[in-house]
């Protein structure tokens, strides 16, 4: 069975309140705003605060093809943060006064110094992942006031 395609790449807006996660493989990509790599599985989801959240997916896939994957999906070269362990992060403005972290999306190498980040689900394949993309879609819009 083929991978899902990626959606395209979405315009940065508010992102809708948090969505309930129906299937093990969590929200679909217009849900958390930002293209999700084929084939990535679903980590988890946390709390970021101001109303954010994190989604992780983990890929089986190396590091520079799916840093690769978002420079072209998202028309951006993003920016190395660190380079031990490689980290890289593709960022869209950010408004401390209304969000927790930078909405967009980072990758991170987790065989650096690892053999890969476990598998949250106890005996499911793989075992680890390689590759770690954590998505962070902008907070949701703020409730329009009422009309009068």
């Amino acid at each position: 069975m083929a991978p899902p395609q990626p959606a395209a790449a979405a315009p940065v807006a508010q992102a809708q309140a948090a969505p309930a996660v129906s299937d093990a493989n969590g929200p679909a990509a217009p849900a958390v705003v930002f293209p999700i790599f084929p084939g990535a599985k679903f980590l988890g989801s946390y709390d970021a605060g101001k109303g954010q959240r994190y989604y992780l997916y983990g890929s089986t896939i190396a590091y520079e093809d799916v840093v690769a994957f978002y420079r072209t999906e998202l028309k951006d070269r993003g920016d190395e943060v660190f380079e031990d362990p490689p980290t890289h992060m593709f960022a869209q403005k950010f408004r401390e006064e209304t969000m927790a972290f930078p909405p967009g999306v980072t990758v991170k190498d987790w065989t650096h110094q690892s053999r890969g980040y476990p598998n949250p689900r106890a005996g499911a394949q793989p075992e680890r992942f390689p590759t770690v993309i954590m998505i962070v879609p902008p907070p949701p819009a703020p409730p329009a006031p009422a009309a009068r």
